[in-house]
């Protein structure tokens, strides 16, 4: 049902203690106007407050305002990076099968981001791909309010397969403000006033020695926020009736099967979601994709997502950006992590044709109907009832035929987006703040475009 707790357990720890306690340093030019969402509460000036702010870089002019060192554009409909001539030669010792060997890399770094939100976390995402004998890290640095720097933090080391290298976040991790937390560059004490106020990212493609092989990136970017401390949530006004046929796939049926990756099914909400999306909009493995899967599994495309999400650190399927990079290995497909402010800002994108993944943890009691608790789980909203509860393929259910919920849109809403909650034995733990995986087709409607623009993420 869940995913591994590890991380989350403790970044939880390091919140509940701060709780009881109470510009990148470069010439480079700022990029482009950030695309802040504001959210529904009102701030100090009665307008809307700003709580999360998106930048990401996929067009030709994005990649530009860059510097790159051994890699060029590749121009066309979908720009992307890929390595030219490569900047240099390295060994990389994989440390999950204790293997050294040759790489040629290349590297992007992009301009200076300023944040509209002088932020307590921030978290990358990226769509590559990523051929048999290559490659990509990508990694962050960011500046604080009082002038310091971050060192450059790996917020991930990818590949859409594991045959030339284990895909892994890196732990240990950290500076004298913040800690990264698998998938999170976290400020370990909000209340200290401590605030990333801009970051640069950095891009390195590798490919075996020699070869003419290349990653190609489309897309990589950040979501920075400041959500506040808060138990609940203002509740939204509904304003949607509509449901999307989206398939229905449990990860309970799966339970058991391949272990190696987070213990089989029971962990694999995050994978489960990723894959009913991905076959909504018409994307799905090959037959060729799906050959090392035992014959008569049902689902075995489920199997595939898990092993293509497992953070071989993590021990875990529930990486955030790898589950979207997951999905963007997928015939122009696009995906990003990030937080929305509202239901009604899934409502916009509902009515839009796309359904969203959301993540949360909750007790039984919090969320009736669906028969569990959790300390963190996936799951996809596909609608909204003529009353406004929330329609959810919700992948810990018995079975395909089960996983279409109805939960109440008030309790959905403030487990969703509330950053603190007691758990069973009434401990202060976290809660996710509205974290979300959106993904979409690159060919897209007019009116699709303009909420994806809307909410940034374009």
């Amino acid at each position: 049902m869940t995913s591994p707790t590890s991380r989350r357990t403790v970044l939880t720890a390091a919140l509940a203690a701060a709780a009881g306690a109470g510009t990148v340093a470069s010439a480079a030019p700022a990029s482009a106007a950030p695309s802040a969402v504001p959210s529904s509460p009102a701030g100090p000036s009665g307008g809307p407050e700003v709580l999360v702010d998106n930048r990401f870089w996929h067009t030709y002019t994005d990649w530009r305002c860059g510097t790159g060192d051994g890699t060029r554009i590749q121009p066309g409909a979908r720009p992307g990076l890929v390595i030219a001539v490569p900047a240099g030669r390295t060994d990389h010792t994989d440390p999950h099968t204790g293997t050294t060997a040759a790489w040629d890399y290349a590297t992007w770094t992009s301009s200076v981001h300023r944040s509209a939100v002088p932020a307590t976390e921030v978290i990358i995402s990226w769509n590559a791909r990523t051929p048999a004998g290559t490659w990509i890290q990508a990694e962050l640095t960011g500046a604080y309010a009082d002038g310091t720097t971050t060192p450059w933090f790996v917020m991930g080391r990818w590949a859409a397969g594991d045959g030339d290298l284990r895909r892994t976040s890196v732990d240990g991790q950290g500076d004298p403000h913040s800690s990264v937390w698998t998938d999170t560059v976290s400020v370990d004490d909000p209340a200290s006033g401590a605030r990333l106020v801009s970051y640069r990212l950095r891009l390195t493609l590798y490919r075996t020695p020699g070869s003419r092989l290349t990653p190609t990136v489309w897309r990589v970017g950040a979501m920075a926020s400041d959500v506040p401390d808060r138990f609940t949530v203002p509740a939204s006004t509904p304003v949607l009736a509509r449901e999307l046929p989206v398939p229905r796939y449990s990860q309970n049926i799966h339970i058991g099967q391949y272990p190696e990756y987070d213990n089989g099914g029971e962990a694999w909400c995050s994978p489960t979601s990723s894959q009913m999306i991905i076959e909504y909009w018409g994307r799905r493995p090959t037959a060729e994709d799906l050959a090392w899967v035992k014959p008569g599994l049902p689902d075995p495309q489920v199997c595939h997502a898990a092993r293509h999400t497992y953070d071989y650190q993590y021990e875990g399927c529930g990486n955030w950006p790898f589950n979207a990079a997951y999905a963007a290995t997928y015939r122009d497909m696009n995906a990003v992590v990030t937080r929305l402010g509202s239901l009604t800002d899934v409502e916009r994108l509902i009515r839009a044709g796309i359904p969203v993944i959301t993540s949360q943890s909750f007790r039984k009691e919090e969320l009736p109907g669906a028969g569990y608790g959790t300390a963190g789980h996936l799951m996809t909203v596909i609608g909204f009832t003529a009353e406004g509860d929330v329609i959810a393929n919700d992948p810990a259910s018995p079975d395909n035929d089960a996983v279409r919920r109805v939960y109440r849109r008030r309790e959905f809403e403030n487990i969703w987006l509330r950053t603190k909650r007691y758990d069973a034995n009434g401990q202060v733990r976290s809660g996710t703040g509205g974290v979300c995986y959106v993904y979409w087709p690159t060919r897209t409607t007019p009116g699709r475009h303009r909420v994806l623009r809307s909410l940034g993420l374009l």
